[in-house]
């Protein structure tokens, strides 16, 4: 009995330290995008002092050339993702902005109401780890070959979630039950961290590893 209390308190440190340095990461993920918006949003005034020198010499190729490189700019730190639920928008801008900067680029298509019956840091937890594995099985591949596919939305009264990446493994072999980590000893965690919440809100999930692209697909009762 000591002994299964003594596991059991373990477990539960390892569990919250974990959650803990999840929350910790996305944190610096969002406050890193926001840091970038505020840089550009400073420089604003610069630029239109720019555009407005070329106005004046009536060079209309280089206002074109100066907007079409502005453009580029904002695209890579606007919040590109409007879910409808802020944490969700937090989460998937975060780790798209993190992805893109290591040159994965990602598709992404969700919708999400705006009160869920999940917590958030369950809903932190589940895209937070399906986008890290994402991006770390994306970056063993060239740079012309990474992609990243999200699609989150309503099945009815239920929360539809589908993690899509192509990987470098033909197709992944399973191991008592679930596909083995990548990543060696002592990790994987976050997969049975993700398990175990699907179980406890009575979810559904699937992961599938076809030759050069890996699903994970899920659905949560929100009633």
């Amino acid at each position: 009995m000591f002994l299964t209390r003594w596991i059991d308190r373990r477990i539960d440190r390892r569990l919250a330290a974990y959650q803990q340095e999840l929350v910790e990461t996305h944190y610096q993920e969002v406050e890193n995008m926001y840091r970038q918006v505020r840089g550009w949003r400073h420089d604003y005034r610069n630029h239109i002092q720019t555009m407005k020198v070329l106005a004046v010499g009536g060079d209309m190729e280089g206002i074109k050339a100066y907007l079409d490189e502005l453009d580029t700019d904002l695209n890579t730190v606007d919040t590109v993702i409007k879910t409808g639920n802020p944490m969700a928008d937090a989460i998937l801008n975060s780790k798209i902005s993190l992805a893109q900067s290591k040159g994965i680029p990602v598709r992404c298509d969700a919708h999400i109401p705006v009160k869920l019956r999940m917590s958030e840091l369950d809903l932190c937890c589940i895209i937070g780890n399906l986008f890290d594995n994402a991006i770390e099985a994306s970056l063993a591949l060239p740079e012309e070959e990474r992609l990243i596919r999200v699609y989150m939305d309503m099945k009815g009264t239920q929360l539809y979630l589908s993690f899509t990446n192509f990987t470098a493994d033909k197709k992944r072999v399973k191991s008592g039950g679930r596909f083995s980590t990548t990543k060696g000893e002592g990790h994987g965690f976050g997969l049975v961290r993700i398990d175990a919440i699907i179980d406890r809100l009575d979810g559904y999930l699937s992961r599938n590893s076809e030759d050069g692209a890996f699903t994970t697909e899920i659905l949560i009762p929100q009633v």
